[in-house]
């Protein structure tokens, strides 16, 4: 995917992971060439965005503590759908508000809190605008500049 932004022309290479226990050893191996991490969870399944906080920001952490991340909550157009709505009322849960993943992104030190749909596109453009606007946001220790073409590593796990 190759995106504009201001007067830099962008080239993201997107790497894809979930929590299957088969690739818990092969992850952490492309971390030291991502250059962002998605941290992506449902709105309408509470279970992965609790993965946010006991899975995926331990393991950022731990193999990739200086790369900034950004906090994705996916599937909004489920989240009033009545379908969706009766199966997590039958389960005795709701979705995850817009509240409760800016309350997490701000707790785990996420650059951002955005969501999106897949399905309408809706705020899709963000949330690689906001990726590439924290790659290229200077650190306070930082001293690189970052100009011209380049190719941006952005891990989406999930």
């Amino acid at each position: 995917m190759t995106l504009q932004q201001s007067h830099l022309l962008i080239s993201l290479q997107i790497l894809v992971f979930d929590l299957q226990e088969d690739y818990d050893r092969l992850r952490p191996l492309s971390y030291p060439m991502t250059d962002v991490f998605l941290i992506c969870f449902s709105v309408v399944n509470p279970a992965s965005f609790q993965n946010v906080k006991e899975e995926w920001v331990p393991e950022l952490k731990e193999y990739a503590p200086n790369v900034p991340f950004l906090l994705v909550g996916t599937q909004i157009d489920l989240r009033d759908d009545p379908k969706t709505l009766a199966r997590l009322n039958d389960m005795k849960e709701k979705p995850v508000s817009v509240e409760q993943g800016q309350k997490l992104a701000k707790e785990i030190g996420a650059y951002c809190y955005v969501e999106c749909s897949a399905l309408t596109q809706k705020g899709l453009k963000t949330v690689f605008d906001e990726a590439i606007i924290a790659i290229l946001t200077p650190k306070k220790h930082t001293v690189k500049k970052r100009i011209g073409s380049r190719c941006i590593n952005c891990c989406l796990i999930t």
